[in-house]
């Protein structure tokens, strides 16, 4: 369900079509879940284009807010401004297992496509379930990981699925969440989307376009959980920008979390990662590239953006979230029950 179903109304931009990560083109996004007595966890895909991505790659970045994480491949990010696989997302426990099976999945597809592949950078990025999941199980292996990545579709699934199965945000039940906005310059139409796994908060701080609504519902589930877990925000655009801009537009993701009420706080791994369709590093024998980049006087259009589609994807994750009950008897109420 869109937030907007329930009369909540974020910001001032339009919306993309779909309201959704997919609304840039090539974008699309698979879950496997597993929920069993004991386990509440999943994995969640987020295919980034069509075609092989470490062949010809995207212009990347990422911003870590507060590095209380276990997200594998960001120091390659770093250095070199480039995604070179599809974003993998699970609980903490399992970055190594999915990290191995994106491996293995790399191997296959360039083998497919004539490629020798002896180097690959996977982003497998976490939040810890371990409130509702019995982590230790560590029950996501790779043919979880392959299932995630066949279901890939514009159309996916939001709330308590895939790597959303288990989160907790603001106290209540957190998940997968997404949105969109459009942005217009010079006549041409773009588009910025945000997923997010949304594991943080303190249900006290919850405030949805200014009204507190967590401290009306603490008053009834006196549930006193500490703003940690970690929040995971992807940002695909169509924009034309370069790695240092995709950067500046990444921190922006900050302003979404605090004006839903979070603190950001000390247990709490906060990280950002962003790609662009645009300016695709295509395999070519030229020593140099030539591409278009965003004129930086009107790059508040995409700061705007990123911070109302977060806003409302760690909304979404939690209207789209139905209750659930841990491995361990704790319960985790929906968003939408209180609305």
């Amino acid at each position: 369900m869109d937030v907007r179903d329930f009369g909540i109304s974020i910001g001032e931009m339009p919306h993309g079509k779909l309201n959704s990560i997919c609304d840039v083109a090539g974008v699309k996004v698979g879950h496997c879940t597993i929920d069993t007595t004991c386990s509440k966890t999943g994995v969640t895909v987020v295919m980034p284009c069509e075609g092989n991505v470490f062949r010809d790659k995207l212009i990347a970045a990422s911003f870590v807010l507060n590095g209380f994480g276990k997200t594998l491949g960001l120091v390659q990010l770093e250095e070199l401004g480039t995604l070179e696989t599809p974003v993998f997302l699970t609980n903490t426990l399992n970055v190594g297992l999915v990290h191995d099976a994106a491996v293995e999945y790399m191997l296959d597809l360039c083998k497919r496509d004539g490629i020798t592949l002896t180097s690959v950078n996977p982003i497998v990025c976490e939040c810890n379930d371990a409130s509702l999941n019995d982590i230790s199980l560590r029950a996501v292996h790779k043919e979880h990981v392959f299932s995630a990545i066949e279901s890939a579709a514009v159309d996916f699934e939001l709330g308590d699925v895939g790597c959303g199965k288990g989160m907790t945000c603001h106290g209540l039940k957190g998940g997968v969440g997404t949105s969109s906005r459009i942005i217009t310059l010079d006549g041409r139409i773009f588009n910025l989307g945000v997923l997010a796994q949304t594991n943080h908060g303190r249900l006290a701080d919850l405030n949805i376009c200014g009204r507190d609504i967590g401290k009306e519902i603490n008053s009834t589930l006196n549930e006193d959980t500490p703003d940690k877990g970690s929040c995971i925000v992807i940002i695909a655009t169509d924009l034309p920008v370069s790695s240092r801009q995709l950067k500046r537009i990444l921190k922006r993701a900050s302003i979404g979390l605090i004006r839903n009420g979070s603190y950001l706080g000390h247990g709490s791994g906060d990280i950002f990662i962003g790609f662009t369709t645009a300016n695709r590093l295509y395999n070519i024998d030229s020593a140099f590239r030539q591409a278009e980049y965003l004129n930086e006087s009107v790059i508040d259009h995409a700061f705007r953006a990123c911070a109302e589609a977060v806003q409302e994807a760690v909304l979404s994750s939690m209207l789209n979230a139905d209750k659930v009950i841990g491995y361990n008897g704790k319960v985790r109420h929906s968003l939408k029950e209180f609305i």
